[in-house]
């Protein structure tokens, strides 16, 4: 079992940046791979970034490539999502996740993470004026 606990949302400015992690607990947490997913209500949840556990190796959904950056630090538990020049369609929920075996999928530029077993609650960002 893991737990996982995202904070360091918040309201922020066009073109400006916020790093919310996500905290996790449990056994060999630190062996999953992370994800980092958004939701607006009434809108379909969205994969932003993952994270792999071994090599760390990354991906990004195009809306975000070269805005966002994901990174974990297993000594803490902690996977953070760096996030740059924001925008306001980048305003929703922000959850992380974790699953032991994930695949990914491209389509025109969305990214869809399957295999994620345990969800945080996820961690609210709003940029505005």
């Amino acid at each position: 079992q893991v737990q996982l606990v995202e904070s360091g949302g918040g309201l922020v400015q066009p073109g400006g940046s916020l790093r919310p992690s996500c905290a996790a607990s449990g056994s060999t947490s630190d062996g999953y791979t992370i994800g980092w997913f958004r939701q607006v209500p009434g809108k379909e949840r969205e994969g932003v970034s993952r994270i792999r556990s071994n090599y760390g190796g990354t991906h990004y959904a195009d809306s975000v490539k070269g805005r966002f950056t994901i990174s974990r630090d297993n000594a803490k538990n902690t996977v953070y999502l760096q996030m740059n020049s924001l925008k306001p369609e980048d305003t929703a929920i922000y959850y992380c996740a974790a699953g032991e075996s994930t695949t990914i999928q491209y389509l025109a530029g969305a990214l869809f993470i399957y295999g994620m077993d345990y969800w945080g609650k996820g961690t609210l960002v709003t940029v505005s004026s």
